[in-house]
């Protein structure tokens, strides 16, 4: 089976132009917003492109996609009425995702704004307590953190305190983001074998549900969260090959957020796909 790799594309023309697109650059996955990142904006619902979409998608071997939560949503924020609009937010886009099949709704954990890491798990804990129940198809993802400011998710502990509150329920998972998890100090270049093994004991690898694939402009253990191009970052392309062509992680869904334009993601992708494709 071919490896799902992809990179995240722009969904301002909806989804049969980023179904195109990915296959244009080689990619069999995508990542999308799920609105403005910046903001609270949804375009309106397209049941046409959808439907086309889907047609497309199973006719060119597009698998699983990941929609990602806009930057502005805090379910931990010690502010009540931006926690209440992240919930309503959330519970918007579960709705419009339904009709996706296999889709995977990743979000940022949050920052506890000051309140302390326990009182955010418990707020995010009891927000994903209403968002499970309407998850329907859609598995929801905490991304790791870099663990900069007040974030919560910047280790695997962190992580596993939220699930653990919950009971480990089913539909709820992981997105390890290469980036992030150097930056906050897991030593994926020299070290993987023992992260992973950190990972599986403190969250389960049965957890991990897709890979952020970037590089990082920083030092590991920096906090700083700086994606960079593979290759070009302190990570290098030797480790992320690595992560990739993993046999407890080649077959997650693996999306790119370097910062590149759409032939710098192909290149990547061509990258990563013959590595995986040497090894197989």
């Amino acid at each position: 089976m071919q490896q799902l790799i992809g990179c995240h594309l722009s969904s301002s023309k909806g989804y049969l132009a980023m179904g195109r697109t990915a296959v244009q650059i080689g990619a069999n996955t995508f990542q999308f917003f799920t609105r403005n990142p910046r903001g609270g904006q949804a375009r309106e619902a397209n049941p046409q492109d959808l439907s086309a979409y889907l047609a497309y998608a199973d006719g060119n071997g597009i698998g699983p996609v990941i929609a990602h939560a806009p930057y502005t949503l805090n379910l931990c924020s010690a502010k009540e009425d931006i926690r209440d609009f992240s919930l309503r937010t959330m519970l918007d886009d579960l709705a419009r995702l339904q009709p996706l099949p296999q889709v995977l709704y990743n979000f940022h954990p949050g920052s506890h704004t000051g309140q302390g890491e326990e009182a955010g798990t418990a707020q995010i804990a009891q927000a994903l307590e209403a968002l499970l129940p309407a998850r329907g198809n859609v598995t929801l993802l905490l991304e790791t953190m870099a663990g900069k400011g007040s974030e919560v998710g910047g280790t695997f502990a962190s992580l596993a305190a939220i699930l653990h509150r919950l009971g480990d329920p089913p539909g709820l998972g992981v997105c390890l983001d290469t980036c992030h998890v150097w930056d906050a100090g897991y030593d994926i270049r020299e070290k993987l074998e023992a992260v992973l093994e950190d990972f599986d004991r403190t969250v389960g690898l049965s957890r991990l549900y897709a890979l952020h694939i970037n590089d990082s402009k920083n030092p590991r253990g920096s906090h700083r969260d700086r994606h960079e191009k593979l290759g070009e970052g302190m990570i290098g392309l030797e480790a992320l090959e690595r992560m990739t062509t993993h046999p407890a992680l080649c077959h997650l869904p693996m999306v790119l957020e370097t910062p590149n334009e759409l032939d710098g993601y192909a290149r990547e992708i061509r990258v990563l796909r013959a590595c995986g494709e040497a090894l197989a």
